[in-house]
C-alpha cells in the first residue's frame, strides 16, 4: 500500500510531536513537582529503569507533619539562601522521597536513572550514590557544585537539559 503525500506529512507531524524518552520522563517529573508543598521551589523526581517508572517523589514535609504551605517557611523567615543550611528545611527533597518510596515498597533502583526538575543537592547526591543509581538527568541548576563533584567522582553520569529549567 502506497502512502500519499498528505499521509506522509501527517505521519511526520505526529512523529515530531512524540517526545524522546528523556523529554517524556522530564515532563513527568515536572508534573510530579506540582504536588510539592515547598514555598520556595517545586521539585519533582522520577526514578526509571528499562523505560519503566519505579518511583516518584516531590519535596514536602515528612508524612503526617504540617507542610510549609500551611505554616510558612523557616528558611524564608531567616533569609537563608538557596543551597545553604539544609538541616533547617522542613521538607524532604524530591530525590530523597523517590528513593524512600522505592525502599518502602521494596523496589530495587540499582542501575536506574533519576530524572529531576532540579540539580540534586549534596545530601541527595550522597543518597543517589548509595542507592546505586547510574544516571541523573536534571533541568534546573542549583547552587551546589560539590554535589556535582560527588556524582562525578562516583562515576554517575549527569546530564543537564536546560530546556526544562522553566
Amino acid at each position: 500500500m502506497t502512502q500519499t503525500t498528505n499521509e506522509n506529512e501527517e505521519m511526520e507531524s505526529k512523529n515530531a510531536e512524540r517526545p524522546d524518552i528523556d523529554s517524556y520522563f522530564m515532563e513527568i517529573a515536572k508534573v510530579v513537582a506540582r504536588r510539592s508543598t515547598c514555598l520556595r521551589q517545586n521539585v519533582g523526581a522520577v526514578i526509571v529503569k528499562d523505560k519503566r517508572i519505579l518511583s516518584t517523589g516531590y519535596n514536602g514535609a515528612p508524612t503526617g507533619l504540617e507542610h510549609c504551605l500551611d505554616i510558612g517557611c523557616l528558611r524564608e523567615r531567616l533569609n537563608i539562601a538557596s543551597g545553604e543550611r539544609h538541616e533547617l528545611c522542613r521538607a524532604v527533597h524530591a530525590e530523597q522521597n523517590a528513593i524512600i518510596q522505592a525502599a518502602v515498597h521494596g523496589v530495587s533502583i540499582e542501575g536506574a536513572t533519576l530524572y529531576t526538575t532540579h540539580q540534586p543537592c549534596i545530601l541527595c547526591a550522597k543518597m543517589i550514590i548509595n542507592a546505586k543509581i547510574k544516571k541523573v538527568i536534571y533541568g534546573r541548576k542549583y547552587p551546589d557544585e560539590r554535589a556535582l563533584e560527588f556524582l562525578k567522582d562516583a562515576k554517575i553520569e549527569v546530564v543537564y537539559i536546560p530546556s526544562y529549567s522553566d
